[in-house]
């Protein structure tokens, strides 16, 4: 089986979840739990870094899709960073540019949330 993990971070003024691994259906559950985890705790300044993401499936992609609308309800947004150029085409095939900010480094996400402020 494929191995996945997430960690959580406080980065200034957002929040960030590291993505380390394979997401496919068997280990969407765990990034589920955590955007439960960050929206339960009134958490809504997403970055996800993808760093060390080396695989998402459309089910992976799913879980998106499920909290952005929770996420920007309560004033936030999830960015996403640090994609290789593998995981960010299959997230270019499905159109989520249009939807999410992609940006390249966290940094780059960090400053956009702080130029909300």
């Amino acid at each position: 089986m494929n191995e996945f993990k997430v960690t959580i971070r406080e980065q200034e003024n957002a929040h960030v979840l590291d993505l380390l691994g394979y997401l496919d259906a068997h280990t969407a559950p765990v990034l589920e739990e955590a955007f439960q985890q960050m929206i339960g705790n009134g958490k809504f300044r997403i970055i996800v870094n993808c760093r060390e993401l080396t695989y998402i499936s459309s089910a992976g992609l799913g879980v998106f899709m499920a909290y952005i609308e929770d996420v920007r309800a309560n004033r936030g947004d999830i960015k996403m960073s640090n994609m290789s150029p593998k995981v960010y085409n299959i997230f270019d095939l499905l159109g989520f540019p249009m939807l999410y900010d992609i940006v390249n480094d966290e940094s780059d996400a960090i400053a956009k949330f702080a130029a909300l402020s």
